[in-house]
């Protein structure tokens, strides 16, 4: 079995650790009806996506 030759320090630890936290996800308004919406979904309170109407929204 593979030993490591050294010790991995505590920072190396820590910046290897780092990269694994919890992030918010990152939310875009939308062009038409500014509300918020995640990336690469279409919006929906409006139903667009690139500046189209993709879905049908029912107002009620």
């Amino acid at each position: 079995m593979a030993v490591p030759k050294r010790r991995v320090s505590k920072h190396k630890q820590k910046l290897r650790r780092g990269a694994n936290r919890w992030r918010k996800p990152l939310l875009k308004t939308c062009p038409e009806c500014s509300s918020k919406v995640p990336g690469h979904i279409a919006c929906p309170s409006c139903g667009t996506y690139r500046e189209r109407t993709v879905v049908e929204v029912d107002l009620v």
